[in-house]
């Protein structure tokens, strides 16, 4: 359960509840949080799952992979994705468009042997920052050469998400305060207090401890809706 709790003000198509990045929970427990808390009034049925463990990681399931999403190609990149898509509403691509999506980040304006080694200097746990090029095919900068960093996955369980995306955005917006538009971070981060932290230079270990008040509240919410210990 980690990331920012999103301002109410900010609600949206993609930001339905009061909840953070990562809310830790299953599709069956959000739909019965959602409809106590809302009152929405739905005749709903949880068929709770057999043999799950909150613990497991989807590989250790023995379930085959569906992709939950077309840009959501692998394990990897779906746990990236709660950080390096917080960016995705920049004037950066996240990879849409290429054969790893969420796994590489770049522009046309980005030097990426800068910004791999401003990143790989932060002491980011769970991942490592290579310079690389990319030219989607589609989505933002689509058929444009751009340049940036290719993130690899070297340890899932020692990776805070929502920590990677606020380090990304601080890097951009340090070695290129002109032209990294942080402000098209807000609909995904979801808390205007941070995106203004990090327009001002903030550090990103900072900013997440500052989640964490909202974060107690939000986990004594969730905790009466949990199927699963």
């Amino acid at each position: 359960v980690r990331g920012p709790v999103l301002e109410p003000a900010l609600r949206s198509f993609t930001g339905y509840f009061a909840m953070p990045v990562q809310h830790g929970m299953t599709i069956g427990e959000l739909a019965t949080m959602f409809e106590a808390e809302n009152r929405i009034g739905a005749r709903l049925t949880v068929i709770p799952m057999q043999g799950y463990r909150r613990d497991l990681w989807f590989d250790e399931t023995g379930l085959k992979w569906v992709n939950p999403s077309p840009n959501l190609r692998s394990l990897n990149e779906l746990i990236l994705y709660p950080g390096v898509a917080l960016i995705e509403g920049t004037n950066v691509s996240v990879g849409r468009g290429t054969s790893t999506p969420f796994e590489i980040v770049g522009a046309p304006w980005i030097d990426g042997h800068a910004l791999a080694s401003a990143l790989n200097g932060r002491d980011i746990g769970g991942v490592r920052f290579e310079p690389a090029d990319l030219t989607p095919a589609d989505d933002r900068y689509a058929r444009e050469p751009c340049h940036g960093v290719r993130i690899t996955l070297a340890d899932r369980a020692a990776l805070d998400a929502p920590r990677l995306g606020c380090e990304l955005a601080a890097a951009l917006r340090r070695l290129y305060p002109l032209r990294f538009d942080i402000a098209g971070m807000l609909g995904n981060l979801g808390s205007r207090e941070s995106v203004a932290a990090l327009a001002a230079g903030g550090d990103a270990p900072t900013i997440v401890a500052s989640w964490a008040p909202a974060l107690r509240g939000f986990e004594a919410l969730r905790i009466k809706y949990l199927i699963y210990r």
